[in-house]
């Protein structure tokens, strides 16, 4: 998501969780501080139990119905925020790797109040190929 760039770059700019420079109180640290490569893992632990502890400490483990949360209950909350701001749902089934009719049976029917029908059943016309030649910004008059 175009969101999560920008706390993405941030975290790139910080030196890794590894390296004793965040340590504040040692001025005379000999240790450069150490930043993540591109090739680096994204959770260098397990992410399951650093996911149960964010949840944790923000005290979200349980949803409203006392149901614990975990990484794939994020599926869900995708899915439905993606579906309130009006995306095609052909093209949020192929992005989640599944069927529209499971979207609409299991997702949009929680939200079902949330959403306008009428831009969801919406097929999208299939584009026409350009006869060879032709650029794209020309447009017929």
């Amino acid at each position: 998501m175009p969101g999560a760039v920008q706390p993405y770059q941030r975290l790139l700019k910080r030196p890794k969780a590894d390296s004793d420079v965040w340590l504040k109180n040692v001025p005379e640290h000999p240790k450069k501080p150490s930043y993540p490569e591109p090739t680096d893992p994204l959770f260098p632990s397990n992410h399951i139990k650093m996911f149960n502890g964010v949840l944790r400490r923000t005290k979200l483990k349980l949803d409203r119905e006392g149901n614990k949360r975990t990484a794939y209950s994020l599926r869900h909350t995708y899915i439905c925020m993606r579906l309130i701001e009006g995306a095609d749902i052909y093209a949020l089934a192929k992005n989640r790797r599944t069927s529209a009719d499971m979207i609409q049976k299991f997702y949009a029917a929680h939200i079902k109040d949330l959403l306008d029908a009428s831009a969801i059943n919406v097929m999208r016309p299939k584009r026409t190929k350009r006869p060879s030649g032709e650029s794209p910004d020309k447009r017929p008059d």
